[in-house]
C-alpha cells in the first residue's frame, strides 16, 4: 500500500483533561498552486461517516506515561467511528460494500470486548505465558491473568491514539477494492474523549 503522507491524529482534549486550541485556518487563497491541490485531494467529494451504537467494547487496560508512573487496571466502554472517503462511486451509487463494512467493524469489536488489553511491545512490562494464564509484570505490580481473558498486542502501549491506528490497519484491507481513498478510524474511551487516526489509502489521480 503506497502512502502519501504521514498519518494524522486528531485528539479532542489532552490527557490531563485541557482542551486542545485548534490551529487557525489557512487561506487558501495565499497558498501556492501546489498546496491548493494538496487541499483538494485531502478533501474528497463523498464522504460517509458511521457511528452505530454497536460499533463498541469493553476492556480493561493500564496506560504507561513518560515520567515512569501507569494508571491503575481498569476499564473503559470504548466506541468506534468509522469515516471513508472518496472522489467517485461505484455503479450502485456507493463509495463501497458497506454492508461488508460494517461486518467487519463488528468482528473487530468483538475481538476486544471483555478482554484486558496489554501492550506486548512495550519494554517496560514483562509477559509470560503458561498454558492457562498469563503474568504480567510492571514495576513492583504483577497480574495473573486467565489467558482467555487476555488480549496481547503488538502495541507500546494502550492509548486511544495507537488502538485507533491499530483499527485502521485492519479496516484498510476490507475497502481497498472499493471507490474509498480515505479511512478514518477514531476510539472513543469516555464521552469528550477520542482520537482519530486518518490515513489516504493510495494516491489519488491528478489531472
Amino acid at each position: 500500500m503506497k502512502i502519501l503522507r504521514e498519518p494524522t491524529l486528531s485528539c479532542l482534549i489532552s490527557r490531563t483533561g485541557e482542551p486542545i486550541p485548534e490551529l487557525p485556518k489557512p487561506n487558501h487563497t495565499d497558498l501556492p498552486c501546489t498546496t491548493m491541490l494538496l487541499v483538494m485531494i485531502e478533501n474528497p467529494r463523498y464522504r460517509v461517516v458511521l457511528a452505530k451504537e454497536d460499533f463498541k467494547f469493553s476492556a480493561a487496560h493500564f496506560t504507561l506515561f513518560p515520567d515512569g508512573t501507569a494508571e491503575l487496571l481498569h476499564g473503559h466502554n470504548y466506541h468506534v467511528t468509522i469515516e471513508v472517503a472518496g472522489e467517485s462511486l461505484d455503479d450502485y451509487g456507493m463509495l463501497c460494500d458497506f454492508v461488508r463494512l460494517k461486518t467487519a467493524i463488528r468482528e473487530i469489536c468483538e475481538h476486544l470486548d471483555s478482554r484486558t488489553l496489554i501492550p506486548a511491545q512495550s519494554p517496560h512490562i514483562s509477559v509470560s505465558q503458561d498454558a492457562g494464564s498469563v503474568r504480567v509484570i510492571y514495576g513492583h505490580r504483577q497480574y495473573q491473568l486467565p489467558r482467555e481473558d487476555v488480549l496481547i498486542l503488538e502495541l507500546a502501549n494502550t492509548t486511544i491514539e495507537l488502538l485507533a491506528a491499530m483499527l485502521w490497519q485492519q479496516l484498510a484491507p476490507r475497502v481497498e477494492d472499493s471507490q474509498v481513498t480515505h479511512l478514518g478510524i477514531a476510539v472513543a474511551e469516555t464521552a469528550g474523549q477520542s482520537c482519530w487516526f486518518r490515513q489516504p489509502l493510495r494516491p489519488t489521480a491528478q489531472s
